[in-house]
């Protein structure tokens, strides 16, 4: 997973443009929105809540299994010990042996596919670019296409374009970092005065404005927080995209790197199951706990947040790290959760090569086969996927495209046009929905709840929507309730919004787009709207 998978890192502060940048408001997002109704309260969510005092009041539900491909999940988290899902078999039979015989020992609440069996856990990762970079380096270096075989070029000219990745990105980070270290740096120095004046350790900026002092290092920590927030970054966000570089730099893009003796497997054998533990949760398990809040987290204790899916269990399938997912572990993390009894899987994961694509896709084939729905998040660099890479996609080596998946974008909170999460990659052909993906307020480790932003919490909406539906009207298909999701969806298509990726530094980039250009829909997920179809579908269904 690599993070800017599921971190808003779109802004970048330099010296030379800190000067010139205009003042922002910070706002906050409104409590729940995703789950709320634009007629009702005037932001974009799903109308989950307006669905539950209405269309659901009084109905029943069949539990329905949400497999959630991601870093772990704190199974024991307030608002989610009562929604995971437990294999009876393993529960109640004999550890160390295979008691239901899916290849998989101990296996009560999933799987760690990222796992030692002496219980050690790959935590960071390296990019698969690098992975392949240095795969193919030692063959293909100071080589030219002129000195290459013909039965090597395509691959040597596959190399190149790892090469030129690499190097790209690799170099990037590494110009960046000293820049925002001085900034990240300065931050630390700030926050250290300023808990020690307040003295308090958690300050708000309301805290800060307040602050009168003739200390000058205090009025400078004061000053220096104030120009954060007239440029509208949040000291979180600069924090997080400072351990982000750093972590690309001794992880990601660093060719000495590689974890994966840890998991003890035959890497090259994509087939092979059965090597990972049992132990879900992992050394971080803020993400796909944050992801698996969002889709299930209980609606009825009172405490934290809810979910969109009443009556779902979410079955943990730990195979994304700190860094890029293998196609390996992806592609037996989806066959485990079909084999199991998921209806719906999410995957909000991406990254820009796969070179075991074709494991990969014959998993999505299977699951597509089994009848069982592929929630997948587009990915957040503000770019149109319709031409740039991003895997897993539902594009097939074959050249078809399964009918059991969904690509989501990222929605936003604001008003009027400016509904569209800056860092949403987009496309009109590969994008089919956007749902909400802008400071979800979900579940994290240790018993608390943040603001998360990405499509890897937009992806989690559809899902949570797709569970609805098959919860409550279970005679629907997978490809039913995909078609129901991309046609119930509210349409802006010929609404003008921001368009992702923007640089607003630069003159020549048109700000807007209209909304039916970024996906094939040009539709933001509903679950009323959705639930008033699929009970029309259902009942036709039945005749």
């Amino acid at each position: 997973m690599n993070l800017k998978h599921c971190l808003v890192a779109g802004w970048l502060i330099l010296p030379a443009t800190l000067a010139t940048a205009q003042d922002k408001v910070l706002e906050k997002a409104p409590e729940n929105w995703f789950n709320l109704d634009f007629s009702d309260n005037n932001v974009r969510g799903v109308s989950t809540e307006k669905a539950y005092k209405t269309l659901l009041k009084g109905k029943k539900s069949q539990t329905v299994v949400v497999g959630v491909i991601d870093s772990g999940i704190e199974i024991d988290h307030e608002d989610l010990k009562d929604k995971i899902w437990v294999n009876e078999k393993e529960k109640n039979g004999k550890p160390g042996v295979d008691d239901d015989g899916n290849g998989y020992i101990d296996d009560i609440n999933g799987w760690d596919f990222l796992g030692g069996k002496d219980g050690k856990d790959i935590s960071q990762d390296s990019y698969e670019a690098t992975r392949e970079y240095k795969r193919l380096k030692a063959k293909y270096e100071d080589k030219n296409m002129e000195q290459i075989a013909e039965a090597d070029k395509k691959e040597f000219a596959y190399y190149e374009e790892v090469k030129k990745h690499f190097e790209s990105k690799s170099n990037r980070f590494r110009q960046e970092m000293p820049q925002i270290k001085g900034i990240y740096d300065k931050l630390q120095q700030s926050k250290t005065v300023l808990k020690e004046h307040l003295k308090k350790d958690d300050f708000t900026m309301d805290d800060v404005k307040s602050i009168k002092s003739n200390d000058d290092k205090v009025t400078e920590a004061k000053n220096f927080y104030n120009y954060l927030a007239m440029l509208g970054i949040p000291a979180k966000d600069l924090e997080e995209y400072y351990e982000y570089l750093k972590k690309s730099l001794d992880y990601g893009y660093n060719l000495d790197f590689d974890p994966r003796s840890i998991v003890g497997d035959d890497y090259q054998n994509t087939t092979e199951k059965g090597y990972g533990n049992n132990e879900v949760e992992g050394p971080d398990a803020e993400h796909g706990t944050h992801v698996a809040g969002i889709i299930g987290a209980d609606r009825n204790n009172g405490k934290g947040m809810t979910g969109v899916a009443d009556n779902v269990k979410i079955m943990v399938l730990r195979a994304v790290p700190d860094g890029d997912e293998r196609d390996k572990d992806i592609a037996n993390a989806i066959r485990y959760a079909v084999d199991n009894g998921a209806k719906v899987i999410n995957m909000s994961f991406g990254k820009d090569f796969s070179p075991e694509k074709k494991a990969v896709d014959e998993a999505v084939k299977y699951a597509e086969k089994k009848g069982v729905l592929l929630v997948h998040a587009a990915g957040n660099d503000g770019e149109d996927i319709d031409i740039n890479r991003n895997f897993p996609t539902k594009n097939l080596l074959d050249g078809t495209q399964p009918k059991n998946w969904i690509e989501v974008g990222a929605s936003d909170w604001g008003k009027n046009g400016n509904f569209v999460a800056d860092f949403s990659n987009y496309g009109q052909k590969t994008v089919d929905v956007f749902a909400p993906g802008v400071d979800l307020y979900s579940a994290i480790p240790d018993q608390k709840y943040k603001d998360n932003s990405g499509t890897s919490m937009a992806a989690p909406v559809v899902s949570g929507v797709a569970a609805l539906l098959m919860s409550y009207y279970p005679n629907l298909t997978a490809e039913d309730v995909k078609d129901i999701i991309l046609k119930s969806s509210v349409k802006y298509a010929d609404r003008k919004v921001n368009r992702p990726g923007t640089d607003p530094n630069n003159p020549e980039a048109e700000p807007t787009i209209e909304f039916g250009k970024l996906s094939n829909t040009g539709g933001i997920v509903n679950a009323f709207e959705a639930l008033k179809m699929a009970e029309q579908v259902s009942k036709k269904k039945k005749k």
